[in-house]
């Protein structure tokens, strides 16, 4: 090393008794945290919720086909899923309220517990010949109203278990579980479906059981910071007041939420682009499947995009890149087309999604932050059915060529308020 760096010795002080050390200064504060693959509550958490996600995944696949199956209704097969996600949105704003409320850990364990219980009904249920389309209906409004409770309140329990240095990196890993569920869940389903009924229904709800136990086994205090009652601080309203009081929260919302609208649209007019040129469902499957595997691709990216530009450039620049990338779905090249295009769309998701997590939820105090994941959870779930009944009117009149066409023309319009706010181009990374 350099001389310059090397300090010249000097005489021993005289010796002085000690000064008394800060909390900051400590050598229990100086002590680096452990790593994340030793972090004990973390990787339960982690394990439980993965059990979780693909219960939920199962499930997203198998009552459909079980209400198909025993009506040969397809409306009431797609009943389900709109009545899981109607109530998901409904109780959304008050699950945000309730997880800045209560004891978050708590809140899980119920979410956990309540869904086990309505999906091992409907397995008791059939096993005893009793079940019924209501029952099925009823199990996806208790299911969806879970998830408007424990959803928020998952994030939060990351935080308690994780030192601040390590949230980057654990939500990376949160962003593998639930990419790799998305991939395993459909085809795992359709296996288990075609063993018995409800085999897949008893997935879902061992799933639930596993989590719950996780959960059970770590803990943390679950006590929002600030948890003395204040006056309007159940507010349900408090997380969209936050979200609109501040420029930077509001282009980040306004950017993401036209892309996870565009995204989920995208995927009823690929189906059938891809069924108008021959492409069996077996195939069709497997290229939708594209999705998840570029997801998790972009899992191992994350810290390098992190470096390549800010949030709010990073933010813009996937977002529109997206609009060619959707044109590009009418390359020659049939299924391997498709599926290489969608890869390279999903690339930057989980980079994009823990970079909400930095711009929007780090930003405000954790005794709101419940209600604005709140906020921010059903402002993008509610787009979802609005962009998929656009695409699907659309469908009716127009070729999927076209369908997709006007899809990138809309994405680019709803990308345009965003990317002229100043406060989100300038936005820089914490620390």
């Amino acid at each position: 090393m350099s001389d310059a760096l090397t300090p010249a010795p000097t005489p021993a002080p005289t010796p002085t008794p000690p000064a008394p050390q800060s909390p900051s200064t400590s050598p229990s504060s100086l002590t680096p945290p452990l790593p994340l693959a030793r972090n004990r509550r973390f990787q339960l958490l982690w394990t439980g919720a993965a059990a979780s996600v693909l219960g939920a995944r199962l499930a997203d696949t198998a009552f459909p086909l079980l209400l198909l199956a025993r009506t040969g209704s397809a409306a009431l097969a797609g009943a389900f899923g709109a009545v899981q996600l109607g109530a998901t949105v409904l109780c959304g704003l008050h699950g945000g309220a309730v997880a800045d409320r209560h004891d978050r850990r708590r809140v899980l364990l119920a979410a956990d517990g309540i869904r086990f219980l309505a999906t091992a009904g409907v397995v008791a249920a059939q096993l005893l010949g009793r079940l019924a389309v209501a029952h099925l209906l009823l199990v996806a409004a208790v299911v969806g109203a879970a998830t408007a409770y424990g959803g928020p309140v998952r994030p939060l329990a990351v935080r308690a278990v994780v030192p601040p240095e390590q949230l980057g990196q654990a939500l990376t890993q949160e962003e593998l579980r639930g990419s790799g569920a998305a991939l395993l869940g459909p085809p795992l389903a359709g296996l288990l479906f075609s063993l018995g009924r409800v085999v897949p229904v008893l997935g879902t709800a061992l799933g639930s059981l596993f989590s719950f136990f996780a959960t059970l086994a770590v803990r943390f205090d679950g006590r929002p910071a600030g948890h003395r009652r204040q006056a309007g601080d159940g507010n349900l309203w408090a997380g969209a007041r936050v979200l609109l009081a501040s420029p930077l929260l509001r282009a980040t919302l306004g950017a993401a939420l036209p892309l996870n609208v565009a995204g989920s649209a995208m995927t009823l007019a690929v189906i059938v682009l891809l069924r108008d040129r021959g492409t069996g469902s077996t195939a069709i499957g497997l290229v939708l499947a594209g999705e998840a595997v570029g997801a998790i691709a972009g899992a191992f990216l994350v810290g390098r995009l992190h470096r390549l530009a800010g949030p709010g450039r990073l933010l813009l620049a996937a977002s529109w890149l997206c609009v060619p990338l959707t044109v590009g779905l009418l390359l020659p090249g049939g299924p391997v087309t498709v599926f290489l295009v969608l890869a390279a769309m999903n690339l930057a998701m989980p980079a994009l999604r823990v970079m909400i997590d930095v711009l929007i939820f780090r930003q405000v105090p954790d005794e709101l932050r419940g209600r604005v994941i709140a906020v921010t959870m059903t402002t993008m779930l509610a787009g979802v059915p609005a962009g998929t009944l656009a695409v699907g009117l659309l469908l009716d009149r127009f070729s999927p060529a076209t369908t997709l066409l006007m899809l990138a023309g809309a994405l680019a319009l709803g990308l345009l308020p965003a990317s002229c706010s100043r406060a989100l181009r300038a936005a820089r990374w914490p620390g």
